[in-house]
């Protein structure tokens, strides 16, 4: 019988620490789901955030960037592919979210930079982020931090890790 109650108290403590990763945060018309970050190794100056945002108003409005205790300063950047060069620059102006729409911030596109990390990110612990934006104004957001090659909170079921499964070893990066 002890058995039971321990295996029981397991699963209900695992879908309990699960749902706190599925919290939205909402601040106006702006909803943020899904907010995450990978671990980080040791001595790395640099992090990363992903989020979903999702405008449900009328008017548009702008992620401008974002405060941490956890780093110096929290950027929105973007990466892109110039043939087989990658690309990452800061979106000084912020990046759009326009009326009804949604914007995923993922690896390979859009991301928050965390510049300056005070301490490493570590995988099972949780981020606190304010988020800046144009209308919206500061939204408190908490990030889960995953392992060092997640993809996300949804692994995918083959197991794959790492940017949408791509090996960036070898490729050179451009700021």
């Amino acid at each position: 019988m002890k058995h039971y109650a321990l295996v029981f108290g397991l699963l209900l403590s695992s879908l309990v620490g699960g749902s706190c990763l599925a919290q939205d945060f909402k601040a106006g018309d702006i909803t943020i789901s899904a907010p995450w970050s990978r671990a980080t190794p040791k001595g790395s100056p640099v992090g990363a955030g992903y989020l979903t945002i999702h405008n449900s108003g009328s008017v548009p409005d702008r992620l401008l960037g974002g405060e941490s205790d956890a780093a110096g300063e929290v950027q929105v950047h973007e990466m892109t592919m110039d043939g087989d060069v990658m690309k990452m620059r800061r979106l000084a102006s912020g990046l759009a979210v326009p009326a009804g729409a949604t914007v995923v911030l993922k690896p390979s596109g859009y991301h928050l930079m965390l510049m300056s990390l005070k301490a490493p990110l570590a995988k099972g612990q949780t981020v606190k982020i304010t988020l800046n934006f144009e209308h919206a104004g500061k939204v408190p957001v908490e990030f889960a931090v995953g392992g060092i090659g997640d993809i996300g909170p949804a692994q995918s079921p083959d197991g794959m890790k790492g940017m949408d499964g791509m090996d960036h070893g070898a490729m050179p990066m451009s700021h």
